[in-house]
């Protein structure tokens, strides 16, 4: 008989007991499973954006010193957790093995391939080896074994897209999926960061939320970028300029929407001290979503408190009721979209 754990993963906490495996310093990556634990062979890890750009700019964007970074990390921690930012990623792979307690509980089986819902901040992970580091794509290649909790969020890859194309997307799936609750008809909505991955979800979510009488703004770093943007009717008016110059980002933004301040921003760089930028541009009672991993959300609320800004801010929650059915559906419905991450991201 497997032995039980609980539910949330806190039997695999070494340090500090008492909290749960995101925030603890060390757990068990034992890959043991137990009667409620997934157990399953990783094939790809896909790092946080702000995780990783951190990690491979302080190793001098040298692979070599990047891989051993992120193996001495898990090697201390049991999970892939940035000790800078906070964060993880997720991972694609293979179950292998089912708890006796969730065997005939869950739409799972030896052998379906998944990605995780859930962060590698907070995921038994073992590395055994390293493959490959894609660095334009925040992705990893690895020969490793990862634990699901059985709170733990997953989804079954789809038939229908590639493995690489479907864990770019569902890497980002709480963005989309939350601004599909966020934004309603006729509003302007300004999207920092919206020639990334999740930017580019979120504007194309954003356009067709908004209607024909709503503005999409997205704020890009180069012309190239902003260019991309309108030719694949992703924004109503793309803008050029630094997320972490916030009066330059005033400026710009709401010159392209009539002098007027914006319902809702969504903020999804992976650079910090861009707070400001999100909140600037937003009329009273309008709503800044934090997705970035990068955000010091006590700058954010002094910041509003100091410039008497009375916004709704939303911490970036990577999960929201069927955000991956609702972020797959995205490249389904936009075959322009699917094939620029195809091109991108395989």
């Amino acid at each position: 008989m497997q032995k039980k754990g609980n539910k949330y993963g806190v039997h695999r906490v070494i340090e500090p007991k008492g909290l749960l495996t995101q925030a603890a310093k060390k757990i068990d990556n034992t890959m043991e499973c137990w009667s409620n634990e997934i157990l399953c062979d990783v094939s790809a890890l896909n790092i946080d954006s702000a995780s990783f750009t951190q990690i491979y700019e302080a190793c001098g964007k040298d692979l070599d010193k990047t891989e051993q970074m992120i193996l001495d990390i898990v090697a201390e921690r049991g999970k892939m957790q940035n000790p800078v930012t906070g964060s993880g990623g997720m991972f694609i792979g293979t179950v292998r093995e089912i708890g006796e307690d969730l065997v005939g509980k869950i739409d799972l089986k030896v052998g379906d391939k998944i990605a995780s819902l859930v962060s590698l901040s907070l995921t038994p992970l073992k590395i055994n080896k390293i493959k490959a580091i894609h660095p334009e794509i925040d992705r990893v290649d690895v020969d490793a074994q990862a634990i699901l909790f059985e709170s733990g969020l997953y989804a079954k890859l789809p038939e229908d897209m590639s493995e690489e194309l479907a864990l770019a997307a569902l890497d980002v799936a709480g963005a989309p999926a939350q601004t599909a609750k966020l934004v309603k008809p006729g509003d302007s909505v300004l999207i920092l960061g919206g020639a990334g991955k999740g930017g580019m979800m979120c504007c194309y979510e954003a356009m067709k939320r908004v209607g024909p009488t709503g503005n999409v703004v997205a704020l890009v770093i180069c012309q190239e970028d902003a260019d991309l943007l309108k030719s694949m009717n992703l924004c109503h008016h793309a803008i050029v300029g630094s997320a972490t110059n916030p009066v330059e980002v005033l400026e710009k933004s709401l010159a392209v929407n009539d002098g007027k301040e914006y319902d809702v921003s969504i903020l999804i760089v992976n650079v910090p001290a861009c707070e400001m930028s999100a909140i600037l541009p937003v009329r009273d009672n309008g709503t800044v979503y934090c997705f970035s991993m990068a955000t010091d959300f006590a700058k954010a609320a002094l910041g509003a408190e100091g410039c008497g800004k009375d916004v709704t801010m939303i911490i970036g929650n990577g999960y929201t009721k069927d955000h991956a059915a609702i972020t797959l559906a995205e490249l389904r419905e936009n075959p322009q979209l699917k094939a620029y991450f195809e091109k991108k991201y395989l």
